[in-house]
Formats: C-alpha cells, sequence, structure tokens
C-alpha cells in the first residue's frame, strides 16, 4: 500500500480532482515553507475529499493517504483480531476487559483522524464506546500490518506517534517474513520484548493470558515474489 504525505490542505482542496499521484511514491511536501505561504494542517473536509479509492489518516497535521489493503494484509488483520475478539472482548475463553477494534477512527489533538489496523483499549479506561464519534483516547494497544510501501511509514510516523501519545504496547506483523514483534512502551521508548515467526504459538502481552497461534495467520497466502 503506497502512502502519500500532503500538508498544503489549501492546495489539495483546490485541486484534489484533477490530482492523480503516481502509485508507490511518497509525494511528500515541505514543511518549512516560506512565510507568505505558511502550512495548513489537514482537516476532516480533506478526508472527506479523497477519491474513493483511497484511504488516509491525519497524523500531527498532516494527511497521508494510501490504497485500500491487499487480501494478505487483511487476512492477517481479520484473523488477529478473531484470535483476540472472543477471549478478551467478549470473555470467552479468556479473561476479558477488552475491547478489540479493526481499523478504528482515533481522534487526538492535532491529529483528527488516526486507523491504525488493530487497536484495543482496556474497559477501565473506556467503559463504552462511542456511537457517532470518533474516540478520542490513545489505545492501550495497536497492531499495524507491515507491508512493502507501508513499512516506512508505519515504523518512522506512526511509531514514534504512538509512544508519544501513551500508546502502551505496539505489535508490528511483517506478512512477508511472517512475523510478530512486540513492543512495550518504558519510560517513552519502545522496549522490544519478543519476535515471533511463522508457526509459533504466543502469550504475547498485554494478552498473555492465551495463547495464539502464528500459524492460522498465513496458511492460505502465497509466498511472497
Amino acid at each position: 500500500m503506497a502512502f502519500h504525505a500532503w500538508v498544503d490542505a489549501a492546495t489539495i482542496a483546490a485541486t484534489l480532482g484533477a490530482l492523480h499521484p503516481p502509485p508507490r511514491r511518497a509525494i511528500i511536501a515541505s514543511m518549512s515553507l516560506a512565510t507568505s505561504h505558511p502550512t495548513i494542517p489537514a482537516t476532516l473536509a480533506d478526508l472527506e475529499a479523497l477519491p474513493e479509492n483511497l484511504l488516509g489518516e491525519i497524523i500531527d497535521g498532516v494527511l497521508y493517504t494510501f490504497p485500500r489493503p491487499r487480501p494478505a494484509h487483511a487476512n492477517v488483520a481479520l484473523t488477529l483480531g478473531s484470535d483476540l475478539h472472543s477471549p478478551f472482548q467478549r470473555g470467552r475463553g479468556g479473561p476479558g476487559g477488552w475491547w478489540i477494534l479493526v481499523e478504528p477512527g482515533i481522534e487526538l489533538p492535532g491529529s483528527p483522524e488516526v486507523v491504525p489496523d488493530l487497536a484495543g483499549w482496556r474497559r477501565e479506561r473506556l467503559p463504552v464506546l462511542p456511537h457517532e464519534r470518533s474516540i478520542n483516547l490513545a489505545p492501550d494497544w495497536v497492531c499495524e500490518v507491515l507491508s512493502p510501501s507501508t513499512r516506512g511509514h508505519d515504523q518512522r510516523i506512526k511509531r514514534p506517534f504512538y509512544a508519544r501519545v501513551g500508546v502502551a504496547h505496539l505489535w508490528f506483523i511483517d506478512v512477508d517474513a511472517r512475523t510478530l514483534t512486540v513492543s512495550k512502551l518504558v519510560d517513552g521508548r519502545w522496549l522490544e520484548i519478543g519476535v515471533f515467526g511463522d508457526n509459533d504459538v504466543v502469550r504475547a502481552e498485554p494478552f498473555e493470558a492465551v495463547e495464539i497461534s502464528m500459524d492460522d495467520w498465513w496458511p492460505a497466502l502465497e509466498p511472497p515474489a
């Protein structure tokens, strides 16, 4: 999934209808513009103006866009969500006490639309889900599914952002390498606490109460080219 970063919201609003961003190539506008052309943070209106074939999120005022997930990416995210939903949200075969959501819209200061692949909140922090608005509380856990064209975005942009807003646990799933990297926030920095792969059966924070078989994530996937 190639992503494109936009920082000039006025330019987007004026030209987006005719704009066709080149695939698999990042377009990054400078954050140091002349004072006569001040940077305008992106807004939800810019998201709503995106073509239907693009998804987007706004992090620190910058609009990032990317195509919809490919099947392998979507399959892994959905399978992990299913692995966690019953024991940790519904309390079936596990302790419950969580909300586990796929691609939730999260609204944080300066970042009105952040969309992790999966995210979880402890219910003592988020007792009920909002009905018609975004969640405005940083998750306790986030998982991003890496692909070749989003790996840099997830690691360079989103990883430090998640640390800054206080996400306690971060998982990265690399579909091509068939690995899970588990990190925990310690004193504002990510501490890598485990890397698991292929057909491992794992107990990984913060969901160590239940074993998860990684073998279920990829048996139907074609090997990478």
